[in-house]
C-alpha cells in the first residue's frame, strides 16, 4: 500500500530513520538491555529491585542534566554513573562499572543484520537518490551490514537535539548543500519521524508498520505499510 497525501515536490535526498524502520529494532534493544542488566547483576550492591532502581537512576541524572534527553547515549552513560556512585562506589571504581556495563549494551546494540533485500532496495534507491540517515538512537552503523551505505548519518545528541525538534534535518540540508524540501526523510514514528520532517520543511514518509498510538496529528506527504512501497520512488 502506498498512499499520497500530497504531491511530492523534486526529491535528491532520502533520509532513513534506522531502528523499526530498516529493521526490527524490539529483539535488538531487549538483547541490549539484558546484556547491561546481567553485567549489573554481578555487582553484590546492585539492588534486587533493579528495574524501579534503574529508572529512578535514569530521571535523577536527567534533573542533574537536562541536556541528557537528546542523547540517549550520554543519558544511559550518565545514569549509570550516577547508580555506581549512589551505591557507594569511589569516582574511578564507580566509572569503572558504568563504563563496563555501557559497554555489555553497546556490544548487544549492534548486533544487528539488516536483511539482504532491504539492502538490495537501498541500492537501488541509491542509484537515484542521495542515501542518508537521521536517528535519535545511538546504534553504531559501521559495526553491521548498513556500513557504507548512507553518505551521512546524522544522530541525536552529537549532531543536534532529537526529532521532532527539526536541528538534525537543518544539519543535513546544511552539509549536503540542499534545500530542505528536496530531502524526503522516510520513517516509522509520526511523533519524531514525521513531524521532525515536517517541522522542518523537509518531506515525509511514514512506514505505518507499527502499533503503536501517536500524539502528532499531521499528516506525513506519503504513507506506507511496507519499505519495500519506497520502489514506487524510483522512475526508470
Amino acid at each position: 500500500m502506498i498512499r499520497f497525501n500530497r504531491a511530492l515536490s523534486p526529491v535528491s535526498v532520502l533520509s532513513f530513520d534506522l531502528d523499526d524502520t530498516l529493521y526490527n529494532n524490539h529483539p535488538i534493544i531487549k538483547s541490549a538491555l539484558q546484556a547491561q542488566a546481567d553485567y549489573l547483576a554481578n555487582i553484590e550492591q546492585w539492588p534486587a529491585d533493579s528495574m524501579n532502581y534503574w529508572l529512578t537512576c535514569r530521571d535523577n541524572a536527567l534533573k542533574q542534566d537536562a541536556t541528557l534527553v537528546d542523547d540517549v547515549t550520554r543519558w544511559r552513560q550518565a545514569a549509570l554513573f550516577y547508580a555506581m556512585q549512589d551505591l557507594g562506589f569511589e569516582h574511578d571504581l564507580a566509572k569503572h562499572h558504568a563504563e563496563q556495563a555501557y559497554q555489555a549494551f553497546a556490544d548487544a546494540r549492534s548486533q544487528i543484520t539488516v536483511a539482504d533485500d532491504v539492502l538490495e532496495l537501498l541500492e537501488k534507491l541509491g542509484r537515484h537518490f542521495r542515501l542518508i540517515a537521521i536517528t535519535n538512537g545511538n546504534v553504531e552503523v559501521e559495526k553491521f551490514n548498513l556500513n557504507g551505505v548512507f553518505e551521512l548519518v546524522l544522530q541525536a545528541g552529537p549532531h543536534g537535539k532529537a526529532k521532532p525538534h527539526a536541528a538534525l534535518f537543518n544539519n543535513a540540508a546544511q552539509l549536503l548543500n540542499v534545500a530542505h524540501s528536496e530531502i524526503l526523510h522516510i520513517g516509522d514514528s509520526l511523533d519524531t519521524d514525521v513531524q521532525g520532517a515536517n517541522n522542518a520543511g523537509c518531506q515525509s514518509v511514514w512506514l505505518n508498520n507499527q502499533a503503536t498510538n501517536y500524539q502528532y496529528k499531521g499528516l506525513a506527504d506519503i504513507e506506507i505499510e511496507d519499505i519495500f512501497a519506497l520502489n514506487h520512488l524510483i522512475k526508470e
